[in-house]
C-alpha cells in the first residue's frame, strides 16, 4: 500500500523537537544546581524529592499522556502537555521553601510525561518512509547536544543569574514550540471509542507513590518493622497487583499485558529500570562531589559532568548504528552492565585529595555503559514488540526508565543524607568554602563518604543489569515479534524501523 503521508513541515518538525529538548535538558540542568538549592532554601533531607517528584509524575503520567494521544488526538495531548510543563517551570522559578519547589516539580513532571512519546507519536503520525532520514539527522544532533549540555547550562545560569533561571530558560523554548506546533503541523490521529483506563492509572500511581516512599523512608527514617513501613509494602503490593488484574481486563489499558508475552521485552524493561535507577542518582550527586569537596562552581561542574554525558551520548549513536547495520544486539547490554560496574567501582577511588581532573575523567566510563544499556534496551523493546503497539512499547519502555530513576534517586538519596548527618543543612557552596578549615574538612569527608554510598548502590544496580543481560536472547530482527507474515499480520521488516536516539 502506498505511504499516503505528506512529508512533514518543517517548523512543525522543529516545535516537536524544541519538545523533546525540553525533556532532555530539563532531566539533567537541575542537577548542577541542587546544591545551591538546598543552601538558599533549605530542606537538605528533602532535597532529593526535588529530582524524585518530578520523575515519580513523570512516570506515572507517560503511558497516560501517549494513550490520550491515542484515543481523544495526539497534537491536542502534545500541546496540552506543554503547556502544563511550561506551567510547572514558571511555578518552580518561584517557589519560596523547598515544599513548593517539590510540589511545583510534581506539576512540571506532569506534563514532561508527555513531551517525549507525544513527539515521538506525531512524528510516527506524519513522517514519510522518504523522510525518515532527515528526521533521523535531526533528533541525532538536537537530543545529544541538549541531554550533555544539561549540567553545563544549568551551572552557567546558576553561577551567572540564578539557580531559577534553571527553570525558567523553558518559558521561551516552550512558547516557541506551542506555536510551531500549532501553526505548523497538521495531522489527524484516528480516534478510538473507549473508554480511558482511569482505574489502572490510579492503580499505578498509587502503586509507584508507595514504592518510592518505601524507598526514601525504609531502614532510614522508620524501621522496616515499622507500622508504617509496613503498610507501605502492603499498599504497593496490594496496588501493583491489582493494576496488573485491571489491565488484563481494560479494553484500552495503560500498559498492555500482552507485551509481556515476549522474554527479550521484559527484560528490557528491568535493564531499563536497573540503569534508570542507577543513571539519575549519579548524575544528580556527582555534582555535589564537585562542589562541595572540589570547590567547583555550578559552571564547572557542568563542565566536569561532560565526560559522563559525552561518554554516553557517543556510545549511543554508535550502538544504534551497529544495530541498525548487522541486526545484532545482544551483546551491548551485556557490555553496558559491565562497563557501568566497572565505571560506578573505579569512581569509589574518589576521595577529598582526588585531582579534579583524574575525577572527571573517571565518569566517562560509567557514561559509556549507560549508553549501552539505554540504546540497547529501546531498541529491543521496540524490535520485540508488534506493530500495533508500538505507542504502547514506547511509553512502557519510558515509564519503567524514568520509574526507575525516581526509585533510584529517593533511595541513593535517601543514603547520601543519612552520611551528611551533623552538617549544617542549609549550607551553599560558596558559604562552605568561607567555613573555618576543620569545619570545612568535615564536610568535605562527610560529603565525600555520601557520593560513596551513592556509588556503591549505583555498582550493585550496574551488577544485576549485568547478570540480567546476559538472559537476552539474539532474536533476528526480521522475525522479532514472531508474528505470521501474512496480511493480517505485516512482516517484521515491512514496519518502521526504531529510530535510534
Amino acid at each position: 500500500m502506498t505511504d499516503q503521508r505528506k512529508p512533514l513541515p518543517y517548523p512543525g518538525l522543529f516545535g516537536l523537537m524544541l519538545g523533546m529538548v525540553l525533556g532532555a535538558l530539563d532531566g539533567t540542568i537541575v542537577g548542577t544546581a541542587l546544591p545551591t538549592v538546598a543552601g538558599e532554601l533549605g530542606g537538605l533531607d528533602r532535597l532529593s524529592w526535588v529530582v524524585t517528584a518530578y520523575l515519580l509524575t513523570a512516570a506515572v503520567t507517560t503511558p497516560l499522556w501517549g494513550k490520550a494521544g491515542d484515543l481523544y488526538g495526539r497534537k491536542g495531548a502534545y500541546l496540552s502537555a506543554i503547556a502544563v510543563f511550561l506551567a510547572g517551570s514558571g511555578l518552580s522559578g518561584l517557589a519560596r521553601n523547598m515544599d513548593q519547589l517539590i510540589a511545583f516539580r510534581a506539576l512540571q513532571g506532569v506534563g514532561a510525561g508527555g513531551l517525549m512519546v507525544g513527539a515521538f507519536a506525531l512524528i510516527g503520525t506524519a513522517v514519510s518512509p522518504q523522510d525518515s532520514p532527515k528526521v533521523q539527522a535531526i533528533i541525532g544532533a538536537m537530543l545529544p547536544a541538549a541531554f550533555a549540555g544539561g549540567p553545563l547550562l544549568g551551572g552557567l545560569l546558576t553561577d551567572h543569574l540564578n539557580w531559577r533561571w534553571a527553570f525558567y530558560v523553558n518559558l521561551p523554548v516552550g512558547i516557541a514550540a506551542l506555536l510551531l506546533v500549532s501553526l505548523g503541523l497538521r495531522v489527524r490521529t484516528p480516534r478510538v471509542r473507549a473508554r480511558a483506563d482511569i482505574a489502572g492509572a490510579l492503580l499505578l500511581t498509587t502503586g509507584i507513590l508507595a514504592l518510592t516512599l518505601l524507598a526514601t523512608w525504609g531502614g532510614r527514617r522508620y524501621a522496616w518493622t515499622s507500622p508504617g513501613i509496613l503498610a507501605l509494602v502492603a499498599t504497593a503490593a496490594a496496588a501493583l497487583a491489582l493494576f496488573v488484574r485491571t489491565e488484563r481486563r481494560a479494553a484500552e489499558p495503560v500498559i498492555p499485558p500482552r507485551l509481556f508475552h515476549s522474554r527479550n521485552f521484559t527484560l528490557a524493561q528491568i535493564l531499563s529500570l536497573l540503569v534508570g535507577a542507577g543513571m539519575l542518582a549519579a548524575m544528580n550527586y556527582l555534582p555535589q562531589y564537585f562542589q562541595f569537596v572540589r570547590g567547583g562552581t555550578s559552571t564547572a561542574s557542568g563542565l566536569l559532568l561532560l565526560p559522563l554525558m559525552l561518554g554516553m551520548v557517543a556510545v549511543q549513536l554508535v550502538t544504534g548504528r551497529l544495530i541498525a547495520r548487522n541486526g545484532r544486539y545482544r551483546i551491548y547490554p551485556v557490555l553496558g552492565g559491565g562497563t557501568m560496574t566497572a565505571g560506578a567501582l573505579a569512581l569509589l577511588l574518589l576521595d577529598v585529595d582526588t585531582p579534579t581532573a583524574v575525577a572527571s575523567a573517571l565518569t566517562a566510563v560509567l557514561g559509556a555503559g549507560m549508553g549501552f544499556l539505554m540504546q540497547s534496551t529501546l531498541l529491543i523493546t521496540m524490535y520485540s514488540a508488534p506493530p500495533r503497539d508500538m505507542g504502547a512499547a514506547s511509553g512502557t519502555v519510558t515509564l519503567v526508565r524514568t520509574l526507575g530513576g525516581s526509585l533510584g534517586v529517593a533511595a541513593l538519596g535517601a543514603v547520601f543524607t543519612a552520611r551528611l548527618a551533623g552538617t549544617d543543612p542549609n549550607l551553599t557552596p560558596a558559604q562552605a568554602a568561607r567555613l573555618p578549615e576543620p569545619v570545612r574538612e568535615d564536610l568535605r569527608a562527610a560529603v565525600t563518604d555520601g557520593v560513596h554510598g551513592v556509588l556503591l548502590g549505583t555498582a550493585v544496580l550496574a551488577a544485576l543489569a549485568f547478570a540480567a543481560a546476559w538472559l537476552v536472547r539474539e532474536v533476528p530482527l526480521r522475525n522479532a515479534t514472531g508474528a505470521d507474515p501474512s496480511p493480517a499480520a505485516p512482516r517484521a521488516a515491512d514496519r518502521p524501523r526504531p529510530r535510534p536516539s
